[in-house]
């Protein structure tokens, strides 16, 4: 396609300015002007294509940058000189030579290397149009495949984090259900219910990434429910929930690991239990997602728990350096862990 519309616009170009300006009022003269660019644009076809051939059999395109300029000038040289000799040959065959150029026909070198000029200049703007487009081609194909790699990583590892929140939080429900065993088999049995409800509301969520805001939070009251049973008293849990914000788009599993971590670095280490409070607003163009609960910020909520990293590494896959996450004493008795998601990423 690109032989056709370069020599074929070449063609017409020519024909264009031999017909303005060339004197063309006798067939002789016509057959002269017309013959020698017919003849000049099949050898430019006939010969670019072979010099095509000759660039990918000697891979020029793979390469360093400097040998493959070194040998692209090469081969204009050389394509040029021999489409200079064929011209030449056909054209004196074909008696379409100028008077001029026939009284210099003694001095056949020179008229060679004249024609070896002009086909040089043209094959050389078809090496150059080829080199650019096979490099932006490369560049583009290169482009591709990293973006391609990268969504290949971050899809790898996010069903790795999922792999790990899922027993993550199946063992602590489990360490749950066995409080209960001996203290009081009908509420274990009660929990052993409520556990296979969250079970199965996870396998599903493990499908996709991102979840409705109001399914999560079914998921997170089903828990809630289950710890209530080992707590009692000891575990009061608020809700604060703007209605408008059910229908954002969340992490799944990523609000029940904030509320697992509140329950086991929070309220089991104080005597006397304490609120695990749950908000989901908007504020400042984010969804704003927090977990309060009792308790202090100190080695155990601080340290480097699978369930917070995971919660970051989850934000920084999924929304880059959009999403934020935080977590703070706000008051000497509260600590809130807190997640920021923008508005354009749902």
């Amino acid at each position: 396609m690109f032989q056709a519309v370069g020599w074929g616009l070449f063609a017409l170009i020519n024909i264009f300015f031999n017909q303005q300006f060339a004197q063309l009022d006798t067939p002789e003269s016509r057959i002269l002007v017309f013959g020698r660019l017919t003849i000049f644009v099949f050898l430019g076809i006939v010969l670019t294509h072979l010099m095509r051939l000759a660039i990918i059999r000697s891979n020029v395109l793979q390469k360093k940058l400097e040998k493959q300029i070194l040998q692209f000038v090469l081969l204009t040289a050389i394509f040029s000189m021999l489409g200079s000799l064929i011209d030449m040959a056909v054209l004196i065959e074909w008696n379409l030579l100028l008077k001029k150029e026939k009284d210099f026909l003694d001095n056949k070198f020179l008229l060679v290397l004249n024609g070896a000029f002009y086909f040089f200049i043209y094959f050389f703007i078809w090496n150059l149009i080829y080199f650019m487009y096979h490099y932006v081609a490369k560049s583009r194909k290169q482009q591709l495949d990293t973006l391609q790699l990268e969504a290949l990583v971050k899809e790898l590892e996010l069903k790795t984090i999922k792999a790990h929140i899922n027993p993550h939080f199946i063992f602590n429900s489990l360490n749950s259900i066995r409080a209960l065993v001996d203290e009081n088999p009908e509420r274990a049995r009660a929990a052993v219910t409520e556990l296979s409800n969250i079970l199965r509301s996870s396998m599903q969520t493990d499908k996709i990434e991102m979840v409705a805001f109001e399914r999560e939070l079914d998921i997170v009251k089903d828990y809630l429910a289950l710890e209530n049973m080992r707590f009692e008293d000891r575990l009061r849990i608020e809700y604060q929930i703007d209605e408008d914000t059910l229908d954002q788009l969340v992490p799944p599993m990523m609000l029940q690991t904030l509320v697992e971590n509140a329950i086991k670095h929070g309220i089991s280490k104080q005597i006397s239990g304490g609120v695990v409070r749950i908000i989901s607003d908007f504020k400042n163009n984010f969804h704003e997602l927090a977990v309060q609960n009792t308790g202090h910020l100190n080695g155990g909520i601080n340290a480097e728990g699978f369930g917070l990293s995971s919660t970051t590494n989850r934000l920084s896959l999924l929304y880059g350096d959009k999403a934020k996450f935080e977590i703070k004493q706000l008051t000497p008795s509260l600590v809130e862990a807190k997640v920021l998601i923008p508005f354009d990423a749902n």
